[in-house]
């Protein structure tokens, strides 16, 4: 697998709600890839438009398939830890030099912002515990590198 270890979960600490989604924050204040905010635009000018995303579709089997490739677990199934970590990764493969990791990248990023319309949508009946709000982690990442 390409998953390394990381340490963000340090500056995450023990409360994963409020630390991590400052984490997001962080990671946002980076090197953000173009493709991660044109990806974050389009979530943010549907979102602004229509209040929420009217779209409720739901991720492919291949689609699910390059998240499994990766040991990426859907968004409904994802901690804002977890999320936050991906967000870490997908940043650093876009940015590399090996063509089909930083397509991988590019396509991950699309299929969580597809996830997160879905349950945008949906009003987030889908969660089913209160600890997997990873979602919260990829929204507060789109908000801040969006450019409205």
């Amino acid at each position: 697998m390409l998953i390394e270890s990381t340490n963000l979960s340090s500056l995450a600490g023990n409360d994963d709600r409020f630390s991590s989604l400052s984490t997001s924050a962080m990671l946002a204040k980076g090197e953000v890839p173009e493709s991660h905010r044109r990806i974050a635009d389009s979530y943010i000018v549907i979102k602004k438009i229509y209040g929420t995303p009217v779209v409720q579709t739901r991720i492919s089997n291949a689609e699910k398939t390059l998240l499994a490739k990766y040991d990426f677990s859907p968004l409904e199934f994802s901690t804002i830890k977890q999320i936050n970590e991906e967000l870490a990764f997908l940043k650093r493969w876009s940015m590399s030099l090996e063509k089909n990791l930083k397509n991988d990248s590019d396509t991950l990023l699309q299929i969580r912002a597809k996830e997160l319309k879905f349950l945008a949508a949906s009003r987030y009946v889908n969660l089913t515990s209160e600890i997997y709000q990873g979602y919260k982690a990829i929204e507060r990442y789109f908000e801040e590198i969006s450019k409205y």
